[in-house]
């Protein structure tokens, strides 16, 4: 497998939009043929429209949203950093999931993946309580940073990932057996895969390091072949699902996530710092299939 064969034009790279403080948590809407993101500090979400080009407001003062996906249902399931939780937006209408755990309330939800049976898994690092641009200062109340797990209206809320250094972007494989873990420490930025078993996972271990200079991984996805795309500060890697590196895209600016979407699916949009660029690849997110 070579890069090519998953990315015709590694240079064909795109920006589409730009404007952004920092861009991140992006997501495809078939619904309205629309791209959504954050823009982190400046507390708003925009969107791109594929079929005019145009970007807009799709909501402002919106509590410093970060990571969002798209629910069964053509809702959309969103982290926030300002209200510390994970919640749904159907057609503009904002409703709460979860936002507190062992009588604690959360960090800051970073990312967030539904699985098939509709359970949420979410990311729940501190930048929103202790960055001053991605939300409102505040204390780890259960006192460390973990991935968690619950039903899709929040009931069963558990820890499934309690070793992750600095959990950031997740994803699962295409069968769900395997979720992804992206570390975003500065000492050992790795991604880490475990395996599933319903609400759980075990064997936790090291899929990839990013080399020195790569910087850290934030957002991930997976193919519908199992290959792993992470950010980087250099650009996009691709991963094969053994964790061989199969190439880079690079991207003039550092890549904070990443999402497959477009009509068919199988345009790779990103989100890097003030921008967002699409790439055309021949496959599709895990999740379509």
């Amino acid at each position: 497998m070579q890069l090519t064969d998953l990315v015709p034009d590694p240079t064909a790279l795109e920006r589409i939009a730009t404007g952004s403080t920092w861009a991140e948590g992006p997501c495809w809407v078939p619904a309205t043929g629309t791209l959504r993101w954050s823009d982190i500090p400046g507390d708003r979400i925009l969107q791109w429209h594929e079929d005019t080009g145009e970007t807009t407001e799709y909501a402002t003062g919106v509590e410093f949203t970060n990571g969002r996906v798209l629910d069964r249902d053509g809702s959309v399931v969103q982290c926030s950093h300002g209200r510390r939780r994970i919640e749904r937006d159907r057609d503009g209408v904002v409703t709460p999931i979860v936002d507190a755990w062992a009588g604690g309330r959360l960090n800051s939800p970073n990312d967030v993946v539904v699985a098939r049976d509709g359970s949420v898994w979410f990311t729940d690092p501190a930048y929103g309580i202790t960055q001053p641009r991605e939300g409102h200062p505040g204390e780890r109340e259960y006192g460390d940073h973990w991935v968690f797990r619950c039903g899709p209206d929040g009931e069963d809320l558990r820890p499934v990932v309690l070793d992750c250094d600095e959990p950031n972007g997740l994803a699962f494989s295409p069968d769900e057996r395997v979720l992804y873990v992206a570390s975003s420490s500065a000492d050992l930025p790795v991604i880490r895969a475990y395996d599933r078993d319903g609400a759980r996972v075990k064997n936790g271990r090291e899929f990839v390091r990013l080399d020195p200079g790569e910087g850290v991984p934030d957002g991930i996805r997976v193919d519908e072949h199992g290959h792993v795309w992470s950010s980087t500060h250099r650009g996009v890697s691709v991963f094969a699902p053994d964790g061989t590196r199969i190439g880079d895209v690079p991207v003039p600016e550092v890549v904070a996530n990443l999402c497959f979407g477009g009509a068919d699916g199988r345009t790779l949009f990103v989100t890097a710092t003030t921008s967002v660029h699409r790439l055309r690849t021949t496959t599709r997110d895990a999740t379509s299939i």
